[in-house]
Parts: structure tokens; C-alpha cells; sequence
């Protein structure tokens, strides 16, 4: 325990990928470079012995669950915290003895699991064959430590965790394979969408035998007489032409007189095999495993480093810098190394002199995650504002959920433009602002063949959706928080018009309000309130009428650009302290989805009232995040949940979207030290104290050693600032 401590003096020795791999918090444990394309996870969730939560018994949008035991491969490009399954492909496995092709048949369980920042190793238990894995951005690397005899590794591109098939290999020579993978069933919403991952893998030793496997569906037809192989694998020994097929795979055999070490590298590429190639041999030609992961290790480190905390428990620097790591994994690089990337829709090749990203789970991270990237990472931020963009040209529309160049439309609303005016306002331009508000304004009033805003006719006319779309109160908050940053941008702009005209169309929540329940209520076509209403009905992802994952409780403060009109439309300052502390005692509050995660901070509208934000904040990470597997609350939400985390830590939160504000609240580090980048802010640095007494109360702030009064701050007073101190009672 000792050893550990003084070891652990660098951020990136924090990192504890494991948390979030249990209680559905769909991370995984294996190595990604930040921002990673190619990332690599131990592949747990298929077979019977891994029931019950097994791929296709039940909905799993992860590769790795740590209470599972039965190993079928490891995965080279994989999703980190997102509802829905894809991705999980490209699966390579260490076996052997005679070659299995069979993954029920040849996996095996494993031991002595380590997890870090950019490393993973563990024992495969049946072969006793130590596996070790890291990646740079495009290429994941493997390093398998063989016993004496006759090894395999094989590499199967039947098994994914979605059930989307189809599949190309070819040996190219002892040491090579290339071959695409096709993928795109993310929620099964798309199935037409589908699109191909491509990849080109090197050994370190040339095999001894080598060969191709192919399973075909059972033919009960009259030709299937003639089928000697009718579902049966057959294998192709020594074949280096191009097979074809769902169930298909390969297999490099090895007869070792001694303990050897093979190593494998697997380059990947959304746009082509020879850019998948280039990516391997421009990342990691000439370069060892250790080589390799010293440089992933020392890249997690430098943008660890940005954030530096003092004081606090071990555990509390491990839940935090694991947060700040999950939060730099999407949205991750979509590009090649020579700029390429596959444009949304369009089927063409786009090419990038900096960063086109993908992974966009706006609908989640508008409200918290991108706001960190301005503050923290703006750079990262301003290629994801350009990225957003450019979709917009290639599609249409901006994105709301976009995927490898694909739209998925999960979830609602419109949110791509609250992140370009949250980005711009915080003082972040390098980008077309012009081509970004026509494309806000184009999601915001066209009426006809909007994907974005399917409820928008009525949204217009009426001031909310109404009972025939679905979700129809969530989207029309949704809508309400565009429309406000559209607002916002407008009036920075200078368009007084659409100031003026968006601002008012942002408070027409207000329409769905019943003064009986102090709740919003669903309404019909025909302006009454839908009935029989149940407030309650909706929670833990519950199917109803009005709602998106979550009831009327859970929507019914998720106004944050409007909470004064929400405390006048509720009765005053103490109607609207009770029915929000209601949320909480009621257990109404659901810490793992993202409509009330600002909710802890809202008492700190209410003076006097603003202790609840600081003890409830406190409770809430105790309760939810910890040091352990189950340490997330739920799904991570693409960094979500653990930008709440981190921004709760540091003591104050982005508590409305498109707003350069925060709220604060009690840090819980002595010491916080910001690193800003001086390509877009003036000073160095931002440093958040502590001072502590006899009370967890807030007594008093401090900005640059003047008291700074009320709990709220611009993000240029926190920026420009150099020290803001939080002294409690």
C-alpha cells in the first residue's frame, strides 16, 4: 500500500480503466491512445457461460463485463460508454494445440487481469498464455507470450457484438492478413447504414501454417445433398486468395521449442485497406510493444496533467483522473493518418489537415462534457465544432447522434448547436460561425423533411409537441434549450430578429405547465392535458407518454435558461425549494441519465438555500462514484457521467448549456491547478482552493483574494481570474 502511494505520482498512474465495466457503465478495460480509432477490449459477453449478461440474451452495448469469466478474443475497435451496441470486431485470440475454430469451444477464462492508462494484460487460463495489449491512434498492438508447443492465433470475423455480418480476409504472406469487416447496427435503428471497417494485420514472426475457416448457413434444399460441407466449417489450409462470407476467420500456427513472443499489430481505417496499412506502418513500424506503450503512456500523462489535484484520498484522485481519462476517449478520430476520412452520407472521401472526429452523443454531452473541452482541451473542442460543421455540408443537417460518418438519430432534440454557441461564446472562433448559425437556424424553422425536429409544425404554431410524437414534453425542452442558444448566438451576432424570436420560442415549456401537479403535463393535439397522467410513470427507462427516459419528475426542472420564469410559474422561491428537494426525497432523482443531472446544483438559485447544493453534490459522488468496477452510476454516456464527476470535484459546474457560466459549489481537493492553453486564454493557469473549518457550509469566496459575492461565475471571470478560494464555516 505504501509502495503504491509513493508510486503513484503522475496523473496517468491514477487511471483505473476497470471502473465502469460493471453496473452497466459500459466501459471497457483494454488500452486506447487518447482519442483513440483503434482501442482494444477482452471480449466477455458471448456464449452461455457468460449468461446472463450475454450479447444476445439480453441488451448489452459493452464487449467486457467484469463479472463475466468465459473469454472469446479481444476486440480492436470498440464503443466506451454508449447505450447500444456496435463495434466489437476484428477479435483476436492466443489458443493452442490443434487449430478450433469454434469460439464456444475454444475460449477460455483468465487470470491476473492489470488494467491501466493504454495497457492491458491477463493470463488465458486454458493455454497459459500471457497476453498484453496497447495501441497508438490507429493501431492496436499485442504481445502474446506463448509455452513451449504448438501455438495459433487466430482471427475471427464472424463474432461481433452485434449480429451484423459479412466479412473479407486474405493472407497476403505468413506475416499479413488484410480484410474488412462490415458494422452499423448501432441500436438496429439504420441496418441499411451499414459501413465497413477495414485493417491490415502484421506478425513479428512469420507462421509455420497458416489458413483460412469459413462456416456456411444449413441448406435443407436438394442442393444441399450435394454440400459436404452444409454448416460445417471448412478449413482452407495455406490459402492466400480473398474469402468472403459471414462466419470467417483466420489462423497463424507456430511450433515453438521454447517459450516464444509474438507480437501483433493491427492497423485499422474507416476508408480503405492501403490507409489502414499506411496508419500501421507510419504509427508503429520499427517500434516495439514497450516502445509503443511508453509513448500512449506518457500522451495519457501530458493531457492528464492538465488538471492537476492536491490532497483528497487516493481513491478520490483514482475516481477522478479515471473520469478525466474516460472523457478523452469520444469523441474520438475518425481521419487516417493521411487526413481521409469517409463523409457523412455521401460516400465520398473527405480529407482533414487537422482532426475530423466522430462519436458524437450529443443529446448526453451538451450538457457538461464539451463545455470541459473548451475550458481544458479548447483545441480538441474547436476540431469538434469544425468536425460538427463539416458534417452539416455533407448531410444537410448538423448531427445529433453521429457514429463513424453514419446518423444514427438516437434520442431527441437538436442539440449540435447549443455546443457551437456554448464553444464561441467561451471566447473559442477559429471556425465558420456564419456557416454554423444558417445551419442552427436551418434545424430551428424548417418545417418539411427535418430529422431533426420531427414535432416542429406543432412546436411553432402551439409552443410545445404534442401527444402524437414521441416524448413530446422532453422534446419540446429540448427544443426550448436549442432555441435559447440560438438566441444567445443571435444576439452576439448582432441578429436582434431571431434574438428576439428564439428567445421567446425558448420559454414555451411554460404552455405544458399544470398548476395542480406543479409538473409539465403531456397535451394533446386539441390543447388538453393527456390523460389518465401518471408523474411517476417513465423512470428507469420505463416506456410512457410525454417523456424520454424519465418521467415528469426527472424533466420537470429541465429549464436551466428559464429557472426564474420556472420559480414565478411555481409560486415563488419556497414553492419551487420544496417540490425540487421533493426530487431528492422522493428518490425521484436518477443520477444515471442526464435530463436532471444539473438538478443538485438548482438550490443555488434560491439565497439562503444553497447549502442543499453543497451537501447534496458531496452525498451524490460518495453515493455513486467510486474506486470499484460498479464505480459509475449507469452507462457512462461517452463521458457524461464522469464530466459530472469531475466538474463536482473541482467545485463548480456549467449549470446551462449555451451559457458561459458556472455555479459553484464546495471543492473536494485542497488544491486544484487548471492548465489553460494560451492559444485562446490570457493566463497561464486557474487555481481552486479549499479552506476548511468545522463546517462543510460555504462561509465565503474569494476571487483573487476579493470576496466574490452569490454562487455564480462567467467563464471570463474564471479564466481571467488566477485564484478562487472556497472558504467553508
Amino acid at each position: 500500500m505504501c509502495y503504491s502511494s509513493f508510486y503513484a505520482q503522475q496523473p496517468v498512474d491514477y487511471v483505473n480503466p476497470m471502473i465502469g465495466t460493471s453496473n452497466f457503465g459500459a466501459t471497457y478495460p483494454g488500452p486506447i491512445s487518447p482519442r483513440g480509432m483503434a482501442s482494444i477490449s477482452p471480449f466477455n459477453v458471448a456464449g452461455p457461460k457468460n449468461l446472463p449478461l450475454e450479447k444476445d440474451s439480453g441488451w448489452l452495448s459493452t464487449p467486457y463485463v467484469h463479472e463475466n469469466t468465459f473469454l472469446t478474443g479481444f476486440s480492436q475497435v470498440n464503443l466506451s460508454g454508449v447505450g447500444c451496441p456496435e463495434l466489437g470486431v476484428l477479435l483476436l485470440m492466443p489458443t493452442t494445440g490443434e487449430v478450433e475454430t469454434n469460439h464456444l469451444k475454444y475460449g477460455s477464462t483468465y487470470s491476473n487481469e492489470i488494467s491501466k492508462a493504454g495497457y492491458y494484460s491477463s493470463t488465458i487460463d486454458k493455454y497459459n498464455v500471457k497476453a498484453e495489449f496497447t495501441t497508438t491512434k490507429r493501431v492496436g498492438v499485442s504481445k502474446f507470450t506463448f509455452p513451449k508447443g504448438k501455438s495459433n492465433l487466430l482471427l475471427n470475423l464472424g463474432l461481433g457484438l452485434t449480429n451484423e455480418e459479412g466479412a473479407m480476409v486474405k493472407i497476403v504472406s505468413p506475416t499479413e492478413i488484410e480484410g474488412v469487416r462490415s458494422v452499423g447496427s448501432f441500436c438496429y435503428y439504420n441496418p441499411e447504414d451499414a459501413y465497413p471497417v477495414y485493417f491490415v494485420a502484421k506478425f513479428s514472426k512469420p507462421a509455420d501454417d497458416f489458413g483460412v475457416w469459413k462456416k456456411p448457413a444449413t441448406y435443407k434444399g436438394v442442393e444441399a445433398q450435394w454440400m459436404g460441407y452444409n454448416g460445417k466449417t471448412r478449413i482452407m489450409k495455406n490459402n492466400t486468395k480473398m474469402v468472403v462470407g459471414d462466419s470467417i476467420g483466420t489462423y497463424f500456427s507456430y511450433d515453438f521449442n521454447k517459450p516464444e513472443t509474438v507480437e501483433v499489430k493491427i492497423g485499422v481505417s474507416y476508408v480503405s485497406i492501403e490507409n489502414a496499412r499506411e496508419n500501421l506502418e507510419k504509427e508503429t513500424q520499427n517500434k516495439s510493444f514497450d516502445k509503443v506503450y511508453k509513448q500512449t503512456k506518457n500522451e495519457w500523462n501530458q493531457l492528464l496533467s492538465r488538471i492537476k489535484v492536491e490532497g483528497g484520498s487516493e481513491d478520490d484522485k483514482t475516481i477522478f483522473y479515471t473520469a478525466l481519462y474516460h472523457t478523452l476517449i469520444h469523441p474520438n478520430t475518425l481521419n487516417d493518418f493521411n487526413g481521409e476520412y469517409p463523409e457523412i452520407k455521401t460516400g465520398k472521401i473527405g480529407k482533414t489537415d487537422g482532426t475530423r472526429y466522430t462519436v458524437f452523443s450529443l443529446w448526453d454531452t451538451y450538457r457538461n462534457l464539451h463545455q470541459l473541452m473548451s475550458l481544458v482541451y479548447p483545441k480538441q473542442q474547436s476540431n469538434m465544432v469544425k468536425s460538427i460543421i463539416d458534417m452539416s455540408d455533407e448531410n444537410g443537417w448538423l448531427p445529433r447522434w453521429e457514429l463513424n460518418s453514419t446518423e444514427t438519430f438516437t434520442m431527441v432534440g437538436d442539440p449540435a448547436g447549443i455546443v457551437i454557441t456554448d464553444t464561441y461564446l467561451k471566447g473559442i472562433k477559429d471556425f465558420d460561425i456564419k456557416k454554423a448559425y444558417a445551419a442552427m437556424l436551418k434545424g430551428a424553422d424548417t418545417i418539411k423533411g427535418n430529422p431533426l425536429r420531427n414535432g416542429l409544425k406543432n412546436y411553432i404554431e402551439k409552443g410545445y409537441v404534442t401527444t402524437d410524437e414521441k416524448g413530446s414534453v422532453s422534446t419540446t425542452q429540448e427544443y426550448n434549450a436549442s432555441d435559447y442558444a440560438i438566441s444567445l448566438l443571435a444576439k452576439e451576432l448582432s441578429h436582434h430578429k431571431d434574438y428576439k424570436r428564439f428567445k421567446k420560442r425558448a420559454i414555451s415549456y411554460r404552455k405544458l405547465y399544470d398548476k395542480d401537479l406543479q409538473l409539465l403535463h403531456p397535451r394533446n393535439n386539441d390543447g388538453s392535458f393527456y390523460e389518465p397522467f401518471d408523474p411517476n410513470a417513465g423512470a428507469n427507462f420505463e416506456e410512457n407518454i410525454g417523456f424520454i427516459e424519465g418521467n415528469a419528475w426527472q424533466y420537470a426542472f429541465m429549464t436551466p435558461h428559464d429557472i426564474k420564469g420556472l420559480i414565478k410559474l411555481m409560486g415563488g422561491k419556497k414553492e419551487f425549494t420544496n417540490q425540487l428537494q421533493k426530487v431528492f426525497d422522493d428518490k425521484q432523482f436518477d443520477m444515471a441519465n442526464e435530463p436532471d443531472i444539473a438538478y443538485p446544483y438548482l438550490f443555488n438559485y434560491i439565497k439562503g438555500e444553497e447549502y442543499r447544493s453543497q451537501k447534496l453534490v458531496q452525498q451524490l459522488v460518495k453515493e455513486y462514484f467510486k474506486n470499484t468496477p460498479d464505480g459509475l452510476p449507469g452507462n457512462d454516456d461517452t463521458g457524461t457521467m464522469s464530466a459530472w464527476l469531475i466538474y463536482s470535484m473541482m467545485g463548480f459546474y456549467p449549470i446551462t448549456p449555451g451559457e458561459p457560466n458556472y455555479t459553484i459549489t464546495t471543492p473536494m481537493f485542497d488544491k486544484i491547478t487548471i492548465e489553460l492553453n494560451s492559444e485562446y486564454y490570457q493566463n497561464k493557469k486557474i487555481v481552486i482552493t479549499k479552506e476548511t473549518n468545522n463546517n462543510d457550509n460555504i462561509k465565503k469566496i474569494e476571487l483573487n483574494g476579493k470576496e466574490f459575492k452569490g454562487y455564480f461565475i462567467t467563464h471570463d471571470e474564471l479564466v481571467n481570474g488566477h485564484t478562487l478560494k472556497v472558504i467553508q464555516n
